[in-house]
């Protein structure tokens, strides 16, 4: 993805990990002189039916939140002074539709990104008017987790994909085009954008 860019710069790391954290901030600062925009999308999950409670076991959740709650935050502590540098800071955190919705590939995954939706909140209140804080919240999109999956989820992802608006899983150009909408949204905060083709409202 690097290579795409002109000026794209690759660093690799653990946002589990507090020092690999505050490490690709630093380092990404270093390299381009400022920070504006910081986009939290690392993520992970387990496939677990979530009616399998027994398979959400603890070492599943602490994984999960590791990453999609605790990284996050991590990140965005180590940003803020960059961000707030600059006087017109953006963060957008990706969430999921299963934040809201009685529904995901997994109880703990949905429920690290409701703690996402409500941090978005919390942030956005303490950070403005320096920085903006928003999220993105995907439905069914075609990623490599699904194409990972075994053929429960298979047949799951093409109903779901039946049952949306559009008529189709979403892919990850959709989310970043809402992801570059909520960078230059200047008057919005604290709110989570839904890019799911419309299955919310069926």
């Amino acid at each position: 993805m690097a290579a795409e860019l002109p000026d794209g710069h690759y660093l690799q790391g653990d946002i589990a990990d507090p020092a690999d954290a505050e490490r690709l901030v630093e380092q990404t600062v270093k390299h381009y002189g400022r920070l504006d925009v910081l986009v939290n999308n690392a993520g992970t999950t387990r496939f677990i039916p979530l009616d399998d409670l027994g398979a959400a076991d603890p070492q599943a959740w602490r994984e999960i939140f590791d990453v999609n709650v605790i990284g996050a935050w991590q990140l965005t502590v180590a940003a803020v002074p960059h961000l707030r540098a600059g006087g017109a800071g953006s963060v957008v955190n990706s969430s999921s539709v299963s934040a809201t919705r009685a529904l995901g590939n997994s109880i703990p995954y949905a429920v690290s990104k409701a703690t996402v939706n409500h941090m978005t909140r919390l942030l956005a209140s303490q950070l403005g008017p320096e920085i903006r804080v928003n999220a993105v919240a995907p439905g069914l999109i075609d990623t490599a987790w699904y194409a990972e999956a075994d053929q429960v989820w298979q047949s799951s992802r093409d109903w779901i994909a039946a049952h949306t608006p559009l008529h189709r899983a979403g892919t990850p150009e959709d989310v970043a085009d809402a992801v570059a909408y909520l960078v230059d949204a200047a008057h919005t905060t604290g709110d989570s954008l839904t890019v799911d083709g419309g299955r919310h409202i069926v």
